[in-house]
Parts: structure tokens; C-alpha cells; sequence
């Protein structure tokens, strides 16, 4: 399992981890990349804890991600399955679990002020702070993709399910684009992934 680990997360997040995955019995999965979600964690029928994880994360957001999940089994076994997925007995769970990565030998420093301002109240998805999320991305490999708020007002772009929109205005926070085919308009968080179309 380290060696596993080792492949996917900082070298010195390896022994820690894996102390947290042995504790609490957790079954890890390496998955194929899933658009919707970087991880998920299920109680088994058996009992059993599952934690599946995107193996295109980059190690810094693949730590996050898995650390994210584990929460989810812990505040469940502590505060009971009543609680909200996202509520602030996860919140708390969350922000303790990840307390000890945050030092300078696992994230780089220009990461560092950024995550710990993240987990002074961390959201549902890394993806929602834009900030982190575009800090993350920097180590990610080079793919074709930008984020929306890189994109000029009136191009098009394509989304990971093949739908054309092109984009709006700015409303507060996200970005108004509407979907070619219907005439649709939908709204984009600034750093959401898409393919310009020239």
C-alpha cells in the first residue's frame, strides 16, 4: 500500500497516510479519471469503507482529495450518519485531519498561504475556492484545456460532455454562457475546465 501511496502523493505524506488508511480500515481504490468528482468514500453493505480517488490527480490535489474522503469516514463514525455531507462536524474532522500536511515539506510554499486560508473553512470541492483550485492546476500535466475566466466574452468553448456554449457576462462570481444547441444559459464557476473552439 505505501508503495502504492507513493506514486500518487508527496513522499512525505506516504507514512502518514498510510497510519490514517490502517487506523481506519479504509479500502483504496486508484480510479480512471471521473469529470464530476476527484474522489468518493462509501460505507460498503458489509461494513467496509471504500475510498476511490481519480488517478490523474496531481499529488498535491490527490492528498487533498483522499484527505477530504477520509473525513467523511470519520466525522460519519464519530458525530453518526445524521450529519450533513458537507456540514461543520466534516468541516472540523477535515481541517484537523489536515492540519498536520500543511508544512513545507509536502506542499510547495507558494501553495502553502492558499491552503491554509482553504482550511480556515473549506468548501465541499477544492474547485469551488478558484484561487487553490488554479494554484493546483499549475501542476497538473499540459492538457488542452482552459478556464472559462481565461476564455474572452463571446468565444466558444466545449465542455467534458461534448456541449458547445459560448460565454457571457460576469454575474458577481461566475460567468454566464449559454449552450449553443438549446439557448440555454447556465452558469460557470471561473475555473471550470473547458476546450476553447477557434
Amino acid at each position: 500500500m505505501q508503495q502504492t501511496l507513493s506514486k500518487y502523493i508527496p513522499a512525505q505524506a506516504v507514512a502518514p497516510v498510510f497510519e490514517l488508511i490502517k487506523s481506519f480500515g479504509v479500502h483504496l481504490m486508484v480510479v480512471n479519471e471521473r469529470v464530476t468528482r476527484h474522489g468518493d468514500y462509501r460505507r460498503m453493505p458489509d461494513g467496509t469503507h471504500q475510498i476511490t480517488v481519480n488517478a490523474t490527480l496531481n499529488s498535491y490535489r490527490f492528498l487533498i482529495t483522499l484527505i477530504h474522503e477520509i473525513a467523511h469516514l470519520v466525522a460519519f463514525k464519530k458525530y453518526g450518519r445524521a450529519i450533513k455531507p458537507h456540514g461543520k462536524e466534516w468541516k472540523h474532522t477535515f481541517q484537523q485531519l489536515m492540519l498536520p500536511f500543511i508544512r513545507p515539506e509536502i506542499f510547495p510554499s507558494k501553495l502553502l498561504p492558499l491552503i491554509a486560508k482553504h482550511f480556515k473553512n473549506p468548501k465541499a470541492s477544492s474547485d469551488t475556492d478558484a484561487l487553490l483550485s488554479i494554484a493546483l492546476k499549475q501542476f497538473d500535466p499540459e492538457n488542452n484545456k482552459y478556464y472559462i475566466f481565461e476564455i474572452p466574452a463571446g468565444d466558444n468553448f466545449r465542455i467534458y460532455n461534448g456541449k458547445i456554449f459560448k460565454k457571457g457576462n460576469k454575474r458577481v462570481k461566475r460567468y454566464e454562457c449559454i449552450e449553443q444547441a438549446t439557448g440555454k444559459v447556465y452558469l460557470f464557476q471561473p475555473n471550470a475546465e473547458v476546450e476553447p473552439i477557434s
